[in-house]
Order: structure tokens, then sequence, then C-alpha cells
């Protein structure tokens, strides 16, 4: 690592969140920004500018690259808080950069987080260094996830200088993912499924399943299906103002609006499965989904991920952020049940680097850490 890297590697200030930029990543947007402060959690947005020969050393000397992040300012008691960074920064500097481009601007961000703030925690978006490394997989093609912490440690933090980058006890946002090309035409899409889900969309048609969109009003539809799911599978129950927030926020006098659809399948005019999708940028999102326990042979979740296929294409999105399965055909895992339904619509998996943290203040990052290692588990936020 060039010793001008310790030097300075980016230039980080502080921007108003309306001028966020635009991105498909709806948690690094305005629109997310206003979610979580009608849910009390305060926010703030930071620029980062980066000569452009600090990245690739044949680049125009001069030249500066212009990024942003938005930051989460979450508090865990009275008297200390987390900085969270969902799905940020977007930016990636490239992997031989990416430790010394995250210590760079954490150190820049201190003079702007409050006091008592124990780490910065980065939900990176980044794809994960073990990804394409065929050690990895194992015979039958299966991703085996990223090696033991420790050696995920030094390979991050190879190049920094306080080597103080730590891999998170768990993941807040899904670290893996599917996404369906919707660039091809919907007979293309419809090509690379599965033949198992293909039939199931047309079998969801002939058993009368329409999927429309809703308002409001049908806030108390959604939240039904969600409860059922939520105690049929055993995870975090939010509450209904959290999805309020979210149906309700709007970001259109920003650089980086959204807009988010309540789609609710039904049959017979029975509500059968519901989600909400997100449309920020050119991605199209599943963000929360949920369905009825009975009537499961009238296959509306099928009908449900076609419709948002087809309306993410028809509003111009490039691609369908299918948003967390486990990270491989592993029937052991507790998420496989999304990735043998989600995997059937022809996507292609996409490994992040999940969660890492800048700890700001030692000795409590030690024992917040612990309290974390002992309730480990998944959920979203």
């Amino acid at each position: 690592m060039d010793f001008y890297f310790k030097i300075m590697f980016s230039h980080v200030y502080l921007k108003e969140i309306e001028d966020v930029f635009r991105t498909p990543i709806i948690q690094q947007t305005a629109f997310w920004s206003v979610v979580k402060q009608q849910l009390g959690v305060k926010s703030l947005a930071v620029n980062i500018r980066i000569r452009k020969s600090d990245l690739d050393k044949d680049a125009v000397a001069h030249e500066y690259i212009m990024a942003d992040m938005l930051v989460l300012l979450q508090q865990v008691s009275e008297h200390y808080s987390i900085a969270y960074v969902p799905y940020g920064p977007e930016l990636d500097p490239g992997e031989e950069n990416r430790g010394a481009f995250l210590e760079d601007i954490s150190e820049q961000l201190l003079s702007f987080l409050p006091k008592g703030c124990i780490m910065i925690r980065y939900d990176l978006v980044w794809e994960s260094f073990w990804a394409g490394d065929a050690d990895c997989y194992d015979a039958n093609d299966r991703w085996l996830g990223p090696p033991a912490v420790n050696t995920q440690e030094f390979r991050f933090n190879y190049g920094t200088e306080f080597w103080k980058l730590r891999k998170a006890a768990s993941n807040i946002l899904p670290s893996n993912t599917i996404f369906v090309n919707l660039k091809d035409n919907k007979e293309d899409i419809l090509s690379k499924m599965k033949p198992k889900t293909r039939y199931n969309i047309g079998l969801s048609e002939r058993k009368g399943v329409t999927v429309r969109a809703a308002g409001m009003e049908q806030l108390p539809v959604w939240y039904a299906l969600y409860a059922e799911t939520a105690a049929r599978y055993g995870f975090h129950l939010h509450e209904l103002e959290y999805f309020k927030a979210v149906l309700t926020a709007r970001a259109n006098d920003t650089q980086s609006p959204a807009e988010v659809l309540l789609l609710i399948a039904e049959a017979n005019h029975v509500p059968l499965a519901a989600m909400f999708l997100v449309i920020s940028g050119e991605r199209a999102t599943y963000l929360y989904g949920a369905s009825a326990s009975d009537h499961r042979d009238c296959m509306a979740a099928y009908a449900l991920q076609w419709k948002a296929i087809e309306v993410g294409k028809a509003l111009g999105c490039a691609d369908y952020d299918m948003f967390g399965v486990s990270p491989s055909a592993d029937a052991s895992h507790q998420m496989y049940g999304l990735y043998r339904f989600k995997k059937g619509f022809g996507g292609e998996m996409f490994h992040s680097m999940g969660c890492w943290d800048y700890p700001l203040l030692p000795d409590v990052y030690a024992y917040y850490s612990s309290v974390e290692m002992r309730q480990k588990g998944y959920h979203l936020s």
C-alpha cells in the first residue's frame, strides 16, 4: 500500500439530506432518511471526494470522484449510540483499497458524530472478497461462505494504519440476494426461470389469483398477513407504525426519492399474499413480504412476484432485487426456503460483505459485541 493512502485517501464533509444522490440502493436515499425520521431515528449525509489517481494510477491527475453516504444515528441507551451505514458506502474503491478507504472516512466522520458513539457499523453492499474464490465452493458449486473471522479481518485490515475493522457478530440487512435482469424482454425473463416456477405462475392465474396495488386503507390487510407469517416462521415482528412510515414517507423534493407500492394478491376477494415493492433509481426491490397459511395451492406468492417484475420493468428498472436468501442451496439454513423459492425466478446470486464495525470506544464496544454474540440472529432494519 502506497504511503499516500495513509495521508489522504478522501475528503469527507457534511451535506443536506435532500441532496443525497440518486441511487438504486433504497437504504442510501433521502427517502430512507425520511422513513427513519418518522420512526425517531436521526440521520446525516456526507459527501466523499476521492482523487481518481488514488484508485487508478493511470487516471488523469487532479480529477475527482464524488460519492456520498447516508448515516443513521441509532440510540442504544441514554448515553450511547451507534452510527449505522445501511448498504453503504455505495462507491467501491477496489478490493485492495477497501480497508484503507473505510478507515480514512471513519476517522473523518468522528467530528460529525455524537459523544458516546460506540462505533460506525457499515452494512457493506460490496461483493464479498470470497464470492469469486474457487476454494469457497464445494464440489456441487455451492458457496460455502467466507473463511474464519480472523482470516476475514486480516484481509480487510491489510494496508490500513490502525487495523481496527472488525466483523460484526451478525448482519442486519441481508448479505445474500438474487438479482433478476429486467432489461430482458418478458419472454426471456420467463425462459430463464425454472420450469416449476413458470408453471406455478400460470397455475396462479388459472386459480383466479389477481394482484392489485393497495393504499393506506389496506395496511391492516397487509399487517394481518405479515403477523401470520411472523408467527409461522418465528421472525421479529415490526409494529404497524413501521410499515405506515414506509408507505407514507415522501421525499419528492430531494435528489433521491422512491416510489412505494403495496401489492396484494387475492383469490375470490380473499387476501393470500402481499408485499412492499420499492422503486429507487433503476432498481425494483422486494422489501417485505407476507403470505397466508391457507390456500397455498393457489400459488399467490408466484403471482405476486411476477407482478412485481412486470411493474418494475414497466417503470424502466434495470434489475429486481429479491432481497434476502440463504447463501447457497443448503437445506439446513433457516432461509433455505426463500432461496429455493426466489432462485426459481432465474436471477443471479450476489454475496456482499455484510456488517463491519469501526470501534470508537474500545471498552464499550467490547461489551456491546459480547452482548450481540449472545443474542446473535438474523433480522431486518
